[in-house]
C-alpha cells in the first residue's frame, strides 16, 4: 500500500508577489516566500539586494506597492505596524534602535506595551535575562552606553517580551565584533530550541545558513534561489553562483 505524504503545516507567514517602491526605484520585485510554523528560514543576499525592504514590508514600515502579505491566514497589507505586532508579530530591526536614554530594564517594558498582563510581563523579562545574562547584569544601565552586541542582545530580547509568534530579525550581526556574533547566533539557536519560529535577514550568509531550515537568496530584489539551508552550505557550487562564497 502506498503511503500517504503527511499534511502540509500552513505558514504562518507569507508573501505573494511582494513589491516595494521608494519612488522610482524598484526594491523588491516580485517576492513570495513563506515561514512555516516552528521553522528558522533567512533571506541572504548581498548589500542592496531588498532583504530589509522586505522585512520592513512584512512588518507594516513601508507599503506594499503590490502583492499580499498573510499572517495567520490573514491579509495584513493594509494593516498599520502597531496592528500587526498586536497580532502576534514582532521585529527586532536592523541597527538595533534601542532608546538610549532609557534604562536595560525600561527597554524591555517598553517591548511589553501590548501585554496588559503584569506577572507575564514580568515572568517574559526574566527569560529575557535568562536567555542573556550580561542584561541581567545592567539593568539599571542606559542602553545607550551598553555595546553594540549588547544593545542587538536588548532589541532582541524587547520584541520576546511581546510574546510573539514570530520573531523577526533584520540583520543580526551587522556591525558585530565575531565573538558576539557567536553570543547571539547561540542564544537564537536556544530561542529556536523553545519552539519560537524565526524569520532573519542576513548578508553573512555562512551564518545563518548554520540554523537555517531554509532560505531565500534575493538578487536586485528578486527570488534568485530558495531551498533547503543543508543545500546551499554543503554544496559549494549553489554558494558561488548565489551568494559568491
Amino acid at each position: 500500500m502506498q503511503q500517504s505524504e503527511p499534511p502540509r503545516v500552513a505558514p504562518v507567514l507569507e508573501t505573494r508577489d511582494l513589491h516595494v517602491h521608494y519612488g522610482k526605484v524598484h526594491a523588491v520585485q516580485g517576492v513570495t516566500l513563506e515561514v512555516r510554523t516552528g521553522e528558522v528560514v533567512a533571506i541572504l543576499g548581498a548589500n542592496g539586494a531588498g532583504k530589509s525592504s522586505v522585512m520592513r514590508a512584512l512588518v507594516g514600515l513601508v507599503p506594499a506597492s503590490k502583492g499580499c502579505v498573510i499572517f495567520r491566514g490573514e491579509r495584513i497589507e493594509a494593516l498599520r505596524s502597531d496592528q500587526r505586532i498586536e497580532r502576534g508579530m514582532a521585529y527586532a530591526p536592523e541597527g538595533r534602535r534601542v532608546f538610549g536614554d532609557l534604562s536595560v530594564h525600561e527597554n524591555l517594558l517598553m517591548g511589553a506595551y501590548v501585554v496588559d498582563d503584569s506577572a507575564q510581563v514580568g515572568a517574559r523579562i526574566d527569560e529575557v535575562y535568562t536567555l542573556f545574562p550580561r542584561l541581567g547584569e545592567r539593568t539599571t544601565q542606559l542602553a545607550a552606553t551598553l555595546s553594540g552586541g549588547e544593545q542587538q542582545m536588548l532589541a532582541i530580547g524587547r520584541a520576546l517580551v511581546r510574546g510573539p509568534d514570530i520573531l523577526l530579525l533584520d540583520e543580526p550581526s551587522l556591525g558585530l565584533a565575531p565573538v558576539m556574533v557567536k553570543v547571539i547566533y547561540e542564544t537564537l539557536r536556544r530561542i529556536r530550541e523553545r519552539g519560537m519560529t524565526l524569520l532573519l535577514s542576513e548578508q553573512s550568509a555562512h551564518i545563518a545558513l548554520r540554523i537555517a531550515d531554509r532560505a531565500y537568496v534575493l538578487e536586485n530584489g528578486r527570488v534568485a534561489f530558495s531551498g533547503n539551508a543543508a543545500d546551499l552550505r554543503n554544496d559549494p557550487a549553489l554558494r558561488e553562483s548565489y551568494l559568491g562564497a
